[in-house]
């Protein structure tokens, strides 16, 4: 989902936002994907020690925790870098919608917004055996969801003619 050092600066980007816990970070990203992407703490705590080293944020005791705060020379280098920041922010609001969209189409939210009722019936005949595909696949092997969202991805941009 994220490049490599992708991580490091929309840590950075959340933090210079409010002052926040390594746990805070996993969930806000998690949030903003709609669930489709949750760091894990063994990626997320040696980044926030990363940016510590290197004087980007400061780390407080707070109880058990440590709420990380941006330092001027952490907002330094993130003013540096806010336009890819930025890009980060807006992909990760953007795959929360997509993901929002294909958790409701796979029937997990509301099915009339998934399925207009003007939507052609061979249409929505084909999407419901492409549904039922889907549900079947993860049913039996749940790491091939990646996978899915990847051939549902293309599947979409075919049909716009990207």
């Amino acid at each position: 989902m994220l490049a490599q050092g992708d991580l490091k600066l929309l840590a950075l980007a959340l933090i210079a936002q409010q002052p926040r816990h390594g746990y805070e970070l996993i969930k806000l990203i998690e949030e903003k994907t709609a669930g489709w992407y949750s760091p894990s703490p063994g990626v997320v705590y040696p980044t926030l020690t990363f940016l510590e080293e290197a004087g980007y944020v400061t780390a407080e005791a707070d109880g058990a925790k440590k709420r990380y705060a941006i330092t001027l020379e952490g907002q330094a280098y993130l003013n540096e870098n806010r336009e890819f920041a930025d890009s980060l922010l807006g992909r990760l609001a953007e795959i929360g919608q997509k993901m929002s969209k294909v958790s409701r189409w796979m029937g997990r939210g509301d099915e009339e917004a998934a399925r207009p009722s003007d939507m052609p019936r061979l249409v929505g005949a084909a999407l419901e055996n492409l549904r039922e595909a889907a549900q079947q696949k993860l049913d039996s092997d749940r790491s091939g969801e990646m996978r899915i969202v990847e051939i549902l991805a293309r599947a979409a941009n075919e049909i716009r003619g990207n």
